[in-house]
């Protein structure tokens, strides 16, 4: 499996429970001194969602992966680095699309 499918169905996973956002939001470090109760909340819910998401991403991954990416604490960085290595521009999926499908010989 390649690492746009990998993403893909990661992204269906995390559907299910609304985590999809860990994905692609940094990490939330800290909270400053005057905030709200709602941040509070919401900063404690990234926290969880995040220990969450990452656990289902580094379980996904072969062993020898999985032993690159264990020390990232967020999803984002762990995401952002994945893109970096592993990501096939969308110009060469669609150019081996376009050849497969211009190769092919119409039959009678």
């Amino acid at each position: 499996m390649n690492y746009n499918d990998w993403l893909r169905n990661m992204r269906i996973v995390l559907d299910f429970e609304n985590q999809t956002y860990i994905l692609d939001k940094p990490l939330l470090v800290t909270l400053l001194e005057g905030s709200t109760p709602e941040e509070r909340v919401m900063f404690e819910r990234w926290q969880e969602d995040n220990r969450k998401v990452r656990s289902v991403v580094l379980a996904s991954m072969t062993n020898g992966i999985q032993k690159q990416y264990d020390r990232h604490d967020d999803v984002a960085s762990i995401m952002l680095r994945m893109k970096e290595v592993y990501a096939v521009p969308d110009r060469h999926i669609r150019y081996a699309a376009t050849k497969v499908f211009f190769d092919t010989k119409m039959t009678e």
